[in-house]
């Protein structure tokens, strides 16, 4: 454990890749297979199951730091982190231990089974043998909280580093629905046959934002254009007479989307698309909305009712397995004439369309194209390049999102709450109201978008103007006007306001501007009808 706090410390304390790159290489090389196995999981989110309620640690750290439950509640608002305000108040550990990583998860795992009494005799045992950044780690894991920012670009660098293996083979092993219970390190990062499993996704290809013209990208002629789907981004993958389907974000979501099965029926084995998964209702010419989507993704099982409702199609725009050759060193212009004739015979009713492309002799003539992404319930384009290979992650140079600028309206805060973390002692949360008639009627939340000097400035304001406070939250006196960005609009029953924002942030304080100009409900409601 010794040596992965102090793994865990290198990374969190700097904002350096190399840095980075370089203490976790070193672990790869020196750790156990066990602990360098474990480190994978924790560090791509497969975390152990909570073992312990967050009520009852409070109690138990209370209790063994010899404060009243008030005051360590108290202490906790300002830190902003259970794991590090137990942390911090508990006295400092009378005893040490060798144990590894991988040996804690093992003694945290046999506890899920026992009484309450066991776990807290664990726990209080483990506290007095912990201190420091280990003691913060057992905390996260206990809770089953753990995080840390080590993207998969990062962890495939370091494993290349310490495997000489290469970084596109590392992340293409580390997809996938895997678990420390059921491989090895050898299995998983070393084995000829890492890639055996029949429903390993590919690392997606991820693009940059075009924050101007497409201009300097050189001649439009090589380039392919197409929407940019307001949807979730899959791979749909058919292999040994079985369909996967998996999110961006490394959730196999098969079980949702069940009508996808049927794409085994006219797709042979070993093909893997990738795409946009969205409801699309056959009597219309558009998508539905991402809040029609949203009913779908929250259900591990879906009701006959829900798939009529909402049937769901796979989108594709890319090929990336065919009849099990991986073609991701082909370029785009190949892969997608091979796409276009896997496509070509499918019937209107199959769970898979092609995404068109647009055709456009200029950039003024995508520009004119892109104004219109909305009416085709899309957020804008995408530019790839004709060449281009489908890499791994995100590669600036070959992949382009040109998005439409966002919707906005202007609002006024009325409420306030504390952040987490680094910023849990500034006011950063707020929900905002317009008015209806002489009434502010909230309607959205938002958290990112000003600076940390921004923030520490209306923090200020929000302590010497709080109305009331309702726990964390505080009531302000109606005054900041904040220009609010969002991506979409959509009629909601669960708001006052009636609507919902999609990605709604703060997209600048307007102090030029007075209280009683902020937007209106009625402001709201015409672009719900516009754009909604």
């Amino acid at each position: 454990m010794k040596r992965f706090a102090k793994l865990f410390n290198t990374i969190d304390q700097s904002t350096k890749t190399n840095v980075k790159v370089a203490a976790l290489a070193s672990y790869f090389k020196d750790a156990s297979d066990e602990d360098r196995l474990w480190t994978i999981a924790l560090f791509s989110g497969r975390r152990p199951k909570r073992a312990v309620t967050t009520t009852k640690l409070r109690e138990w750290a209370a209790d063994r730091s010899a404060i009243p439950l008030w005051l360590f509640e108290e202490s906790y608002s300002i830190v902003g982190d259970l794991a590090e305000t137990i942390a911090l108040v508990l006295p400092q550990n009378t005893t040490q231990t060798d144990q590894s990583l991988s040996d804690w998860i093992a003694a945290l795992r046999a506890v899920y089974a026992q009484d309450e009494d066991a776990r807290k005799a664990f726990v209080l045992d483990a506290w007095d043998q912990l201190g420091g950044a280990e003691r913060f780690i057992f905390n996260k894991l206990i809770t089953g909280g753990f995080r840390v920012g080590v993207s998969q670009k990062l962890m495939t660098r370091a494993l290349s580093r310490a495997t000489d293996k290469p970084e596109a083979e590392l992340a293409h092993r580390l997809m996938g629905n895997w678990h420390p219970d059921d491989t090895t390190w050898h299995a998983l990062v070393e084995a000829d046959d890492a890639s055996a499993d029949a429903s390993r996704p590919y690392p997606f290809y991820l693009a940059y934002g075009l924050e101007d013209t497409p201009q300097d990208l050189g001649d439009p002629a090589d380039w392919r254009a197409e929407w940019k789907w307001d949807g979730i981004r899959g791979q749909l993958i058919l292999r040994d007479a079985q369909y996967f389907v998996w999110s961006r974000g490394e959730e196999l979501m098969t079980d949702r989307f069940p009508e996808l099965a049927r794409a085994l029926d006219y797709l042979p084995g070993g093909t893997v698309l990738d795409g946009e998964l969205l409801v699309w209702p056959s009597d219309q010419s558009t998508p539905s909305s991402f809040n029609a989507l949203q009913a779908r993704i929250g259900r591990k099982t879906v009701p006959k009712k829900l798939l009529a409702e909402a049937p769901v199609i796979l989108h594709a725009y890319d090929l990336l397995e065919w009849q099990g050759r991986d073609l991701r060193d082909t370029p785009f212009a190949t892969r997608r004439d091979l796409l276009e004739k896997a496509c070509a015979d499918l019937p209107a009713d199959a769970p898979i369309r092609l995404s068109p492309q647009l055709d456009f002799e200029t950039w003024d003539d995508l520009a004119a194209l892109r104004a219109d992404a909305r009416n085709a319930q899309a957020e804008g384009v995408m530019l790839k390049r004709s060449q281009s290979p489908y890499l791994a992650g995100r590669k600036k140079g070959d992949w382009w999102k040109w998005k439409l600028d966002p919707l906005t309206i202007d609002a006024v805060m009325i409420y306030a709450q504390s952040g987490s973390g680094r910023r849990a002692n500034l006011f950063t949360d707020f929900t905002f109201a317009v008015w209806n008639g002489n009434d502010l009627v909230p309607f959205t939340k938002a958290y990112s978008g000003l600076t940390d000097a921004e923030f520490r400035q209306i923090t200020a304001w929000v302590r010497k103007n709080t109305l009331e406070r309702f726990g964390p939250v505080r009531k302000v006196t109606p005054h900041h006007v904040f220009e609010i960005a969002f991506e979409g609009i959509q009629r909601s029953t669960r708001h006052k306001s009636g609507v919902a924002l999609r990605f709604p942030r703060m997209l600048r304080w307007r102090q030029d501007k007075p209280l009683q100009e902020a937007n209106t409900l009625a402001d709201l409601e015409e672009i719900l009808r516009i754009y909604g």
